[in-house]
This record gives structure tokens, C-alpha cells and sequence, in this order.
């Protein structure tokens, strides 16, 4: 068992850049030194997003501030605000991100291993949200 106050003092938010598109904070809240769960609060400014990724035992995503949008490879998602909890399945492939003129601040809770595959173009970032 762990008890966490907080973010790990050893740690300090992040500007994240190699596999987000954009602007992008990262905080970690938490982290399992075998990597089977890692909690970090994300912050986006607009039109910020990550690359397409999937996560071997899924991911959760809790939206605390602002206005997003999360699309699965197979097309499913759509906006997202906050107060929505977005549960995405086990090696599912999918981007996330905020809206073209709001910010997103989400926590995103992460099982297992994290691949990361390729940017999300401008046309995939627009694609069934306009």
C-alpha cells in the first residue's frame, strides 16, 4: 500500500512535447515503480492534443476543468467537459485533447504499458467535431 499527499514530491510538472502536438503540462501524481498504474494531472491549452496511443490495461480519463475531445481509432468518442469520466479499453487506440478555444485539465489514470504510435493530423483533430 502507498498513501500519496499529493504529487510525488520528487517530481515537477512537465512540459510534454515528444508525443503531444501543442502545448501540454504534465503533473504525476503517482507512479508505480513496476509501471502498472500512473496518475498525472494534464493540462492542455487549446487545440492541444496527444499522439494516437494505447495503453495495455486501458485508461481512465477524469475531466476536472474545461472542454475537450477524445476519439478512439475506430471513430467512437466525441467533447467532453467537465464532470465526464471517459473509460477507454485495453489496447484501444486513441487521442485526446482540448477544444480549439477552451483549455483541458483532466487526470488520466494509465494501466500498464503505454505505446505510443503517430501524431494526430489537423484533418483527424477536426474530423467529426465540425
Amino acid at each position: 500500500m502507498k498513501i500519496n499527499r499529493g504529487r510525488e514530491k520528487s517530481l515537477h510538472s512537465e512540459r510534454r512535447s515528444e508525443t503531444f502536438t501543442g502545448t501540454v503540462w504534465a503533473d504525476r501524481v503517482l507512479s508505480d515503480p513496476k509501471g502498472a498504474v500512473g496518475i498525472g494531472s494534464v493540462f492542455f491549452e487549446p487545440k492541444a492534443r496527444t499522439y494516437w496511443h494505447r495503453h495495455s490495461g486501458g485508461q481512465v480519463l477524469v475531466v476536472t476543468h474545461g472542454q475537450g475531445r477524445v476519439r478512439s481509432g475506430d471513430g467512437n468518442g466525441g467533447v467532453i467537459a467537465a464532470g465526464d469520466v471517459v473509460h477507454i479499453a485495453p489496447g484501444e487506440e486513441h487521442w485526446h485533447g482540448a477544444e480549439p478555444d477552451n483549455y483541458l485539465l483532466h487526470l488520466a489514470i494509465s494501466l500498464g504499458q503505454t505505446e505510443w504510435l503517430r501524431a494526430v493530423t489537423d484533418e483527424e483533430y477536426r474530423q467529426g467535431f465540425e
